[in-house]
């Protein structure tokens, strides 16, 4: 049953008596949009549509499943856990009312009714309601500015990483690119495919830690500039710390480990096949052909064509066997990427 008034809280009324269900209707069906049920059954389901109640008056004693139960369902499903209860009985007893409390109701209305109390209460509850969800929005808002500024800052942090090489900064935009496209093909986790996508542009940020003389080195790095240059792995791990975000605890994986080879022969810990992380894996095909088809103080771009020979000849070696195809079915997306973010100059 629904009773419509212009009010936008829905108050849903469980009781098995006909009686008092009119009787509550009439009390409240000018000020507020009036849903009813007569078992617990159908209460759990009105409670459970879209969109929900604001409130629910309930009745304690009712056959088949009685008051305290629907109210503990209710608490239980977490898409009605937070609608208030108010339980409407003629059990006036201490402990009948410590039960209904400890179960999350957040009122008692005795039977027969008194019609300002019920009025009063009611426009209390609901309005306290209203409150509590403005103040849950706001938070969440908050939050959302939070994440969103942090998120920011550690791009940022990349780009400034990338600089001292790659001027424009655009390398770790595309490479992130990539990244997320190559992720999307092995991975049903759209969350864990967004915070690789966020952790990627971090994969580089030991490279803060070389010297320029080492960094923009127009040749070649001979023996020891390598053995310093290999150090910026260990360096972005160090950066980013040990902190508890998912984000930056992926982001210290991708910076530690993006230099490892599948074959055991990368750096800085010689991991090899599935020991080294996936994101890792992930990062290290986009990263290398990134650089491979990007212009830097040492070097000239490649074509695409070389640098996809490169990478089927590095699978197995390099990058993992089994990611090399899927990268290389992205390969029109990628090169969408490139034209987008492409280096001012090239």
């Amino acid at each position: 049953m629904d009773y419509t008034a212009q009010s936008h809280s829905t108050v849903l009324i469980v009781d098995d008596t006909p009686e008092n269900i009119q009787i509550l209707i009439g009390l409240l069906s000018a000020d507020y949009r009036v849903k009813a049920a007569n078992n617990g059954k159908k209460a759990l389901e009105i409670a459970a549509s879209t969109p929900p109640p604001d409130l629910i008056l309930l009745d304690v004693m009712m056959p088949e499943m009685d008051g305290f139960e629907v109210c503990q369902k209710l608490k239980d499903n977490p898409d009605t856990a937070k609608i208030p209860v108010i339980f409407i009985t003629a059990k006036t007893e201490i402990a009948d009312e410590k039960q209904g409390f400890e179960l999350g109701a957040v009122d008692y209305i005795a039977k027969p009714f008194s019609p300002p109390i019920v009025k009063t209460r009611v426009r209390s509850q609901l309005a306290l309601y209203e409150q509590s969800k403005h103040l849950e929005e706001l938070v969440k808002q908050r939050t959302r500015e939070i994440e969103e500024t942090r998120l920011s800052i550690i791009q940022r942090l990349g780009r400034a990483a990338e600089y001292k090489d790659n001027e424009t900064g655009m390398h770790v935009i595309r490479m992130a690119c990539y990244t997320k496209l190559l992720a999307e093909k092995i991975s049903e986790d759209s969350e864990w495919v967004e915070l690789l996508y966020n952790a990627a542009p971090m994969h580089d940020i030991g490279k803060i830690g070389i010297p320029d003389n080492i960094l923009c080195k127009p040749g070649k790095l001979d023996k020891d500039e390598w053995q310093v240059m290999m150090t910026h792995a260990a360096i972005g791990g160090e950066i980013l710390g040990q902190d508890n975000s998912p984000l930056l605890k992926l982001a210290v994986e991708v910076a530690i480990n993006h230099h490892e080879k599948y074959n055991g022969q990368g750096y800085p810990n010689g991991l090899a096949g599935e020991s080294i992380p996936l994101s890792a894996r992930i990062v290290a095909i986009a990263d290398v052909f990134d650089a491979l088809t990007s212009e830097r103080p040492y070097k000239k771009a490649w074509a695409i064509e070389d640098a996809v020979n490169l990478i089927k000849e590095e699978s197995g070696k390099h990058f993992d066997p089994d990611l090399v195809p899927l990268f290389l079915e992205c390969m029109p997306e990628i090169l969408k990427i490139k034209t987008l973010y492409g280096d001012k100059g090239n």
